[in-house]
């Protein structure tokens, strides 16, 4: 297909006011000015009449399909309470892909995200990054695991705290995490012995630890739950100590010491912001947090944290961080190519490139405004929402 005379979004350098956008074999074969478009009989064209292209959202941070729409405990799958640690478990595991949220994340627009377990524990095992386009989840991974999770501040406190167990106490939290590392970096050190030499043998297998080792040899980054400016620098620290690569999801305070993260380098998935201040640890939480953060040189994407704010509303979250000072370009790649960039992604999605997935959708309005909801969507070049506007429009050269 090829679409033509369109406003091309491309999230990258370049907006083509009166541009195309070529997809072939479910990549994206061609993106530029009309002025570059090469006729072809075997292409099927789509002539929108000067509607846009946008790329397919991103959410970095949700529980999609972790906790299911509309249910209680039945389809509650994304905390283990039962354990401390939990590196070993994998969302892919639990994620349910024919919950109807996929479909609602689609029909807005939302191509892509990142889900997984809770906070529940100190370690809660890896996340997924994975399309929305429904069916079995395996055919829908992009990448699993994409990171492992981790967790400070009041839910694991409060989680342990009722159990009468330990974390009860910041320090406790910290200390498990750290405990947990350093006996996985014991691990792999004796791993790599076994793999040097005949003269030592292969640790005792342990799930947890061999979960950790991609961690610690900085395979595979930490995502590290926080929402206080102490907490967040907790979990700094940590990484830092043990040379972890980390992004910091929510970051409620992180406009309050916006300086100081970009000095660490951190990066940060913002969100969610579009909800009540339903703990103590949320009293400084404003929309206003990821502009001040990207205005300070911090790689900030808005996320949702599905179900806290249901995943169709990335877009509006986007709009409303506009509304509250954001720089709207910014906004827009907060929600399409910096998440993709922060989770080394961007090779296949984020923007609208060649060679890239062909995710991308079609407005007939500005999309991260109430009023607009695309009138298609693609994923890997298969519409998976079309109001009939791609029908309306097609011809066959």
């Amino acid at each position: 297909m090829i679409f033509i005379n369109a406003n091309v979004y491309t999230a990258e350098e370049k907006v083509f006011s009166n541009g195309y956008l070529a997809v072939r074999d479910g990549k994206i074969a061609g993106v530029g000015s009309m002025d570059e478009v090469v006729p072809s009989d075997k292409e099927t064209v789509i002539d929108l009449n000067g509607k846009s292209i946008y790329p397919g959202f991103v959410d970095a941070h949700t529980h999609l399909g972790m906790w299911e729409d509309g249910m209680g405990f039945e389809g509650e799958d994304g905390n283990e309470m039962g354990m401390t640690t939990a590196a070993s478990l994998r969302a892919i595991d639990a994620v349910n892909s024919f919950d109807r949220c996929f479909e609602e994340a689609r029909r807005a627009g939302v191509t892509s995200v990142v889900t997984g377990p809770g906070s529940a524990n100190p370690i809660g095992g890896t996340m997924a990054a994975v399309k929305t386009k429904g069916g079995r989840i395996d055919s829908m991974i992009i990448k699993a695991p994409v990171s492992m999770k981790m967790a400070l501040g009041e839910n694991p406190k409060n989680v342990h705290h009722d159990r009468d167990e330990s974390p009860m106490t910041r320090m406790a939290t910290a200390k498990i995490i750290r405990e947990s590392l350093t006996k996985a970096v014991r691990y792999a050190q004796d791993v790599d012995k076994a793999a040097e030499s005949d003269d030592y043998d292969l640790p005792d297998f342990d799930a947890e630890c061999e979960a950790l080792l991609p961690v610690v040899r900085g395979q595979l980054p930490v995502h590290i739950h926080a929402h206080r400016r102490d907490d967040i620098f907790t979990g700094i620290r940590i990484a830092q100590e043990f040379g972890l690569k980390y992004v910091v999801v929510h970051a409620t305070e992180g406009h309050m010491v916006a300086d100081e993260l970009a000095e660490c380098g951190a990066d940060v998935f913002s969100g969610p912001f579009l909800s009540d201040r339903s703990k103590p640890e949320l009293i400084n939480l404003t929309p206003s947090s990821p502009g001040i953060m990207a205005a300070a040189g911090i790689r900030t994407a808005i996320i949702t944290d599905h179900p806290v704010i249901p995943i169709q509303y990335l877009p509006l979250c986007a709009g409303l961080a506009v509304r509250e000072g954001m720089d709207y370009d910014t906004a827009l790649r907060a929600i399409t190519i910096t998440p993709a960039k922060i989770l080394g992604l961007v090779d296949r999605i984020g923007s609208l490139k060649q060679g890239k997935d062909a995710d991308f959708s079609i407005f007939d309005g500005d999309p991260l405004t109430l009023a607009s909801k695309p009138l298609a969507v693609f994923i890997d070049g298969k519409a998976v929402y079309d109001t009939g506007i791609t029908e309306g429009q097609m011809n066959n050269r």
